[in-house]
């Protein structure tokens, strides 16, 4: 059997394609395999000295497919190796984009065979790279392979990157669109990832704006998503899903307006409008997957919420009524809320009230955002008159003490 012996970078190359070419030709016989073998490695040095690094690639590539599964990992890995170590070779970055997505190409043709060494491949290419954009382009086909593939654990950690990555490629709004939907289908069957899920699926909406119609009505399933992604989550009381265009199209739309509809009582009623919801669109929501139970409970918790926005003293009976328990449960909804950290609050068991001191946002939009920042400003200049406030006084005390220690002289 053939083995690949390092040497020079360039003996290494045509000791690759000697090797690949000797295995894919292996049952082709001598007679017809040694002149195959000759020619390739013919080629292959001719490239070389031609600095036609693509060609090189392609040429190895062709007969490392053929062998992918047929030689030992170390030898694949070896074989790749030295196919993605020609991107350091040109000086082009528009041959090393096309042989990024040369090695690419072939490497993700067959994702179910091998394919956590097929993603170690491409992390080496990724490694290798130098150009922001053609990182990029490996990255999202590393992150397509996984899928395909069913290897996402090896992925999944580095989302949290992603952002960080964004600032370092600076691709534009089309390649951040598609790198959001697929982090997204990747992580929305994942019951441990629901708010990461739903992070990258408002990513994704967010890049949209009204300038975009002639694109919008190829989101409203994505628009959707997220919405049913919010409803079920447990823990997520607040999102900005309503200041988006691409989720503010559904509103109208004969197919999806009642998943509006779903969303704005989420967002801005209480439990009452959901009971009615549901009686009429019980299906509907069995459709997507929602557990009446499941809405039920996280709306006693916003319709809390929405009490506690109303007023700082909620009466023990009006949460009764509202959230449709008994009065041995007041308190209990009442502990989830500042469990969820919902509401900072005292409960008066003497008089029967809660007393809010804070409670969260339902809605954090444009609007919230300008509220926001008219308390900042306001802040700022409280904190800008105690600062002149102590300062004044501190020139009045240091007068007043000088005056003392004149006067005792």
């Amino acid at each position: 059997m053939a083995t690949i012996i390092p040497s020079t970078d360039e003996d290494l190359a045509i000791s690759v394609v000697r090797f690949v070419s000797e295995h894919a030709w292996a049952d082709a016989g001598a007679d017809v395999a040694e002149p195959q073998v000759a020619r390739l490695c013919q080629e292959a040095q001719e490239c070389i000295v031609m600095a036609r690094w693509l060609d090189l690639a392609s040429l190895i590539l062709t007969s490392a497919d053929l062998v992918f599964t047929k030689v030992s990992e170390k030898d694949v890995e070896c074989i790749y190796t030295v196919i993605c170590n020609l991107v350091t070779k040109s000086e082009n970055p528009d041959e090393v984009l096309e042989i990024v997505k040369l090695v690419t190409a072939k490497i993700t043709q067959r994702p179910s065979e091998k394919p956590a060494l097929r993603l170690k491949v491409l992390f080496n290419l990724y490694n290798l790279l130098e150009d922001a954009y053609s990182r990029y382009y490996v990255y999202l086909k590393s992150l397509q392979l996984a899928a395909s593939g069913k290897v996402t654990e090896h992925v999944i950690p580095s989302f949290k990157k992603v952002d960080s990555f964004l600032k370092e490629w600076n691709v534009g709004v089309e390649d951040q669109r598609e790198l959001f939907l697929t982090i997204f289908n990747i992580l929305k069957d994942s019951k441990s990832c629901g708010k990461d899920s739903f992070n990258f699926v408002t990513k994704y909406l967010a890049t949209f704006s009204q300038d975009d119609g002639n694109v919008m009505g190829e989101v409203k399933d994505e628009a959707v998503n997220a919405i049913i992604e919010f409803v079920k989550a447990p823990d997520m009381f607040q999102c900005d899903l309503l200041d988006m265009p691409a989720v503010a199209q559904l509103e109208n739309d004969s197919k999806n307006s009642l998943i509006y509809q779903l969303l704005l009582i989420f967002l801005t009623q209480r439990l009452e409008s959901y009971l009615d919801f549901q009686t009429a669109n019980s299906d509907l929501l069995k459709s997507y997957g929602l557990v009446h139970e499941d809405c039920v409970a996280k709306m006693r918790l916003l319709s809390l919420v929405d009490l506690a926005s109303k007023s700082g003293q909620i009466p023990y009976a009006v949460i009764k009524d509202t959230l449709r328990v008994n009065d041995n449960e007041v308190e209990h909804w009442v502990v989830k809320a500042i469990s969820a950290k919902l509401l900072d609050c005292k409960m008066d068991q003497m008089n029967q009230v809660v007393i809010v001191s804070r409670c969260a946002e339902r809605l954090f939009g444009q609007q919230q955002w300008v509220d926001l920042q008219s308390k900042l400003v306001t802040w700022r200049e409280n904190i800008a008159n105690v600062v002149s406030t102590i300062q004044a006084n501190k020139i009045t005390d240091d007068a007043a003490q000088a005056m003392q220690s004149m006067t005792v002289r």
